[in-house]
């Protein structure tokens, strides 16, 4: 009978350990899954999708629960992807610029619904830049420019088009280098990289401080981003990761000297957790930085962020108030507001949502052109969030093409 005992002992003290050691990620919903169980069926998505890499970040408590890299940093080399590798981080930049503004808003530097012109001391069409086609010279008979705001440009409602260069279609038209409205600035909602620049503009004139430098001193030095920048540094050179095509291609590596609040930085998994970490910290908080960040000010109708559907009206998201905030976009759900924030590029495609209430948040970082045909599902697999608008973010999955 002593021997039984011990035996049955022995089996539940087993059993009990088998439990601690299956770590177990926290849903939205309430909900878990295994770790076991992720890795089994995002590499499955990898697979099947032709995905060439992925890194899958989950945040539990505003801390990573979960944090691993599938697939390929270079697919003619089959080298392995790792989370420390730098990625380019196309729209992520946005997110990071929304944080330093909503700083210096908070601290008094920069009035959100001051016009911007007031700001300059000549007007904006007269100002000179090194690159010709990023003057706004053809606006000298449309005084709508001076009604931005940087409210406006971190919302997308500057009635600017996302670049110069790019209808509103989404069609590439390399030969145009003067800028136009498609509609009165702070009436509508349409995504601009332009609108963005020239807050970037804005900024380093009233502060007198560069963007790299200001992000160095606001975000990477504080969080200890030390592979993250607007500009590339010698540090990254063999340790970044190369974009692919949908085919698998490898695209051939190109770096920036240019801060571009819009666009031009660099980052890892890692750093770029710590950066969402912070947020998600700050919004638990109430934080009076988050508050303005994550405030609506505009509502979204549209039936796609792009392209021609772009410019057709729908009710489709009015079930999560679809909006945007400054440099995020915001959504409603059962289990609180999501604040989101994507990134595509050629050959890297990135989403990234947090849901502060619950202290859960998900952080997709990829360098693949088929990527964006998995989060779907990875992010119903992660964290339950079956609210973002893939639909609208073009998000659409690989089985439905």
């Amino acid at each position: 009978m002593k021997y039984l005992t011990t035996i049955i002992i022995l089996c539940t003290l087993v059993g009990c350990s088998k439990t601690i050691k299956t770590n177990q990620i926290q849903r939205i919903d309430g909900s878990s899954i295994s770790e076991t169980q992720l890795d089994e069926q995002i590499k499955t998505l990898v697979d099947t999708a032709n995905v060439t890499g992925l890194t899958v970040t989950i945040f539990n408590q505003d801390t990573i629960a979960y944090q691993k890299a599938f697939g390929y940093s270079n697919f003619n080399k089959k080298d392995s992807l790792n989370i420390n590798h730098v990625f380019y981080g196309a729209s992520l930049s946005k997110s990071v610029f929304g944080y330093i503004v909503a700083q210096l808003a908070n601290e008094g530097i920069i009035d959100l619904d001051k016009p911007l012109q007031d700001y300059l001391d000549i007007p904006l069409p007269k100002m000179e830049f090194d690159r010709t086609w990023r003057g706004f010279g053809n606006l000298e008979n449309d005084d709508r420019y001076k009604d931005i705001t940087a409210r406006m440009c971190l919302s997308h409602t500057t009635g600017f088009p996302n670049w110069r260069w790019i209808s509103r279609t989404n069609q590439f038209q390399p030969e145009v280098e003067t800028i136009h409205f498609y509609f009165d600035p702070g009436t509508e909602y349409s995504y601009s990289g332009e609108g963005i620049r020239l807050l970037q503009i804005v900024v380093e004139k009233i502060t007198g401080i560069g963007l790299e430098q200001l992000a160095k001193e606001r975000v990477f030095e504080p969080l200890g981003m030390d592979m993250t920048s607007y500009i590339w540094r010698e540090r990254f050179e063999n340790k970044y990761c190369y974009g692919h095509t949908t085919a698998q291609k490898v695209i051939d590596k190109d770096t920036e000297d240019d801060a571009g609040a819009a666009g031009s930085m660099e980052t890892t998994p890692v750093d770029y957790s710590k950066f969402l970490s912070k947020i998600m910290a700050l919004s638990s908080q109430n934080s009076n930085v988050t508050n303005l960040m994550f405030t609506p000010n505009i509502r979204i109708t549209s039936k796609k962020q792009f392209g021609q559907e772009a410019m057709e009206k729908t009710n489709a998201n009015d079930s999560i108030a679809l909006s945007y905030g400054l440099g995020w976009g915001l959504l409603k759900s059962p289990y609180g507001d999501g604040y989101f924030k994507e990134g595509h590029g050629e050959g890297f495609q990135h989403y990234s949502i947090i849901f502060p209430e619950k202290r859960i948040g998900i952080l997709l970082m990829s360098n693949s052109d088929n990527a964006e045909s998995i989060f779907k599902d990875v992010l119903a697999l992660g964290i339950a969030d079956t609210y973002t608008p893939w639909y609208w973010e073009d998000y659409i999955p690989y089985n439905m093409k």
